[in-house]
Order: structure tokens, then C-alpha cells, then sequence
């Protein structure tokens, strides 16, 4: 039984290290709409793109933020080479946003084309170590993988399944 009635997340708030390189990259290289940009007390900012359904992705912005330490707060640059993807408790490992699975391979070819670094298609399956070279009866997710400027592991994703 549901205790409360949730209705989707209205809003995910990250910390950036460069407010302008963070708007250009989710403005000009995602292409997300930037709803609302906060002047914070301290000379900060707070600033929300819209991803969808009334969802957004919000940033803090303050140049007296502590640096990411990768490895711990987030996920390690090297990620996918040396498979090292965990990261502290209480920290965030990634943010996956939806996408049509027909426009999953021109997506990643669009960021690559713009200089981002892509993982490979990957599909994720319900088998011991959890892909799949090419999506079969246990797949319920294909995806790719890339990073922010701030070294944010970003995630394109499209359900094949429910989860459940």
C-alpha cells in the first residue's frame, strides 16, 4: 500500500562547478529548456531546466562549493574502462533520462558529433552481469552513457519492459 501519494519527481537538484559551461551544455548541447535561473543570498545561483512531463533538473551554483572528489561523491572519468562505477554512500551515481528507443543511436551520435564522449549501446538484461550484446527476451533496457562538464554521469535510456 502507498503511504504517500507521489506524483513523480518535480525536481533534481545537483551542484555545479561552472554556472555558465553547466547552461550551455544542458541549454545548447541537450537542448533543455532553462525555466527559471535564482540569485542565491551567499552569490550563488539556482537554476532549473525542464526535462519532460513537469520535471526538472535544477543546479546549485556557489564558487565556494568543495570540489567533487571522483570515485567518492561521484563516478570515477574512467568509469567504463576500468568498471569502477560505485561511489559513496548517500552520493549520486547517475541521472537517466527517457528517451524514445528509436532515437537512442541518432542521440548518441548527436553529443559524440558535438564532442561528448559516449559509452556504446548497452543493453541491459536480466541475466548474471546484467547485459547483453544484443537485445533478446531478458532485455528490459537500452542505453548509453556520458558525462556533464562537471563530471555528472548522465544516462539516455529506453524501457524495452517494465521492471517488474
Amino acid at each position: 500500500m502507498q503511504k504517500f501519494q507521489l506524483q513523480g519527481i518535480n525536481h533534481l537538484a545537483l551542484v555545479c562547478k561552472d554556472f555558465e559551461v553547466t547552461m550551455s551544455f544542458y541549454r545548447d548541447t541537450l537542448g533543455l529548456p532553462l525555466l527559471k535561473v535564482l540569485d542565491l543570498p551567499s552569490g550563488g545561483k539556482h537554476f532549473f531546466f525542464g526535462i519532460g512531463n513537469g520535471d526538472c533538473l535544477a543546479f546549485f551554483w556557489s564558487s565556494k562549493a568543495p570540489n567533487a572528489i571522483p570515485g567518492i561523491s561521484s563516478v570515477k572519468l574512467d568509469a567504463f574502462l576500468t568498471g569502477d562505477i560505485i561511489t559513496a554512500q548517500g552520493s549520486m551515481n547517475h541521472v537517466a533520462f527517457n528517451v524514445p528507443l528509436e532515437k537512442l543511436e541518432e542521440y548518441r551520435k548527436k553529443l559524440i558529433s558535438q564532442g561528448v564522449q559516449a559509452t556504446p549501446l548497452l543493453h541491459h538484461a536480466d541475466v548474471p552481469g546484467g547485459l547483453v550484446s544484443k537485445p533478446d527476451h531478458t532485455t528490459f533496457m537500452s542505453s548509453f552513457y556520458f558525462f556533464d562538464p562537471n563530471g555528472i554521469l548522465l544516462e539516455f535510456a529506453a524501457n524495452l519492459r517494465s521492471f517488474a
